[in-house]
């Protein structure tokens, strides 16, 4: 295994690097092989590769799709949330006599 030192520059960029060593040496356990070994050892061709492609473009549309929903729904809770703020602040100072003013605890 071949060592090399990289200086970044970008934060985000050292993250992505160290996400793809990562999910290589992940695949490295599962699979006992590298990729080059996978393509070299003729373990799989190019049809092959072409339909990992398109399984994984398939779930990642997938996971958009989860994502977007994901979105919604916390976007819609937060409008619920503010709504919900919004009456208990209008129960309030209809209350105190529509003065805005919060009844004070009787101490």
């Amino acid at each position: 295994m071949g060592k090399q030192e990289i200086e970044f520059r970008d934060p985000v960029v050292k993250r992505v690097v160290k996400k793809f060593v990562d999910r290589s040496n992940l695949g490295f356990e599962k699979y006992g092989r590298t990729l080059d070994a996978e393509r070299t050892g003729g373990h799989k061709g190019l049809f092959g590769y072409l339909n990992d492609v398109q399984e994984e473009l398939m779930d990642a549309i997938l996971y958009l799709q989860a994502a977007k929903e994901e979105y919604s729904d916390l976007k819609e809770q937060k409008e619920i949330d503010t709504e919900l703020e919004r009456m208990e602040r209008m129960n309030v100072i209809a209350q105190n006599g529509n003065t805005g003013e919060h009844y004070e605890e009787n101490l």
